[in-house]
């Protein structure tokens, strides 16, 4: 059936190695859009809520929060890179370069830098680098990403695969630190992020099982994913999504990633920015219906350089399905007999209960 002038998005052999894609739709924040995304996940971060806290800190204003300002990035390059997508596989060297403010206009632009074809020759591998940034042309985000995507016609052929070498970790000297960050008051001000723990506090080792869990509603999902601009068939087309393997609609992993992130703030509520992620996996998928809890691993703490007022933690986030770990013991792996690979291609094979492995870093006040 003939398609006239509506687009039906990218497979994977309209993508080549180097190609450039400009993506439409700019995106001017408004304080509805900080409302709406503390309505949808709950977060109680006051960074992004309280101006006059804020200001405290030494920023213009209350700050959109780092994950919102990733999914409006990231959801204006779904058009064009991730419409037939699969599933998303996977993140590395996500960098929040600057705080993002209601009155900042976002734009983003992807560059192609690795294909591998699947050995269905059905579908394969997209390997890009998504940068954002605002109205001064300033870099606000970037990260590397790959994504599982349709082949419009099996029999095409495959391109020469490339497959990109990602770090496995952000130096902690490439963290990025706001210059606008200033924490001379906070002795003052910790009362209004309730939190006792500084960065001192924080022991390598140590595991943090946040309270509570939180279950996804349908309309939540697709609102979220809708304040996104994502358009990924995936999480809205049931008529089409019934006929897939799963028969229903799978929810966006980035709204598991902040739903799984506010439920992260207690215990670690002096966690002042995001500043980078090393890597992110959606392990298994999430539905409607299903709910979520998390737990923290602290995998390390560093001084950052320059600044002795401020520390970085390098944390594993952990979400996990329709299973409190309060109140029951969950592995991140499972056990594999002896002389059984983990995992097809040597990789984790996590529990099916593990629907998110975020590795991360975050900036912390010190004593």
């Amino acid at each position: 059936m003939a398609h006239g002038k509506a687009t039906t998005g990218n497979y994977f052999e309209d993508f080549r190695i180097g190609q450039r894609i400009q993506h439409a739709t700019p995106r001017t924040i408004h304080g509805g859009d900080l409302a709406l995304y503390i309505a949808l996940t709950g977060d109680r971060r006051p960074l992004g809520s309280s101006t006059e806290f804020a200001r405290s800190l030494g920023f213009s204003r209350e700050c959109a929060h780092d994950l919102l300002a990733f999914h409006l990035v990231f959801g204006k390059t779904v058009a064009d890179i991730s419409l037939n997508a699969v599933a998303n596989l996977g993140y590395a060297r996500v960098l929040f370069h600057r705080p993002v403010y209601p009155g900042d206009t976002l734009t983003a632009e992807s560059e192609v830098i690795g294909l591998r074809e699947l050995s269905d020759r059905k579908r394969g591998v997209v390997y890009v680098t998504s940068r954002g940034h605002n109205q001064k042309g300033q870099e606000v985000l970037s990260f590397h990403r790959w994504v599982m995507i349709e082949k419009r016609d099996p029999s095409a052929p495959a391109p020469v695969e490339v497959v990109p070498v990602l770090p496995e970790a952000v130096p902690v000297a490439d963290l990025p630190v706001p210059a606008a960050l200033n924490l001379s008051r906070f002795a003052d001000l910790r009362w209004a992020t309730g939190g006792r723990h500084m960065w001192d506090d924080y022991e390598v080792g140590e595991r943090i099982v946040h309270h509570g869990g939180m279950t996804i509603e349908e309309g939540d999902h697709t609102m979220a994913t809708r304040l996104y601009q994502n358009s990924a068939r995936v999480h809205f087309d049931q008529h089409a999504q019934a006929g897939s393997r799963f028969g229903k609609r799978l929810v966006y992993g980035g709204h598991v990633i902040s739903v799984a992130h506010a439920l992260a703030f207690g215990g670690l509520e002096n966690v002042i920015r995001m500043a980078a992620w090393n890597s992110g996996q959606h392990t298994h998928p999430t539905f409607a219906g299903d709910t979520i809890y998390a737990w923290t691993d602290i995998l390390e703490r560093a001084a950052v350089p320059g600044r002795d007022d401020l520390g970085a933690l390098r944390m594993r986030l952990v979400a996990v399905k329709n299973v409190d770990p309060g109140r029951e013991e969950v592995s991140l792996e499972l056990p594999h007999a002896e002389g059984v690979a983990a995992g097809a291609g040597g990789k984790a094979n996590y529990d099916p209960r593990v629907v998110l492995v975020l590795d991360w870093w975050g900036l912390v006040p010190r004593r």
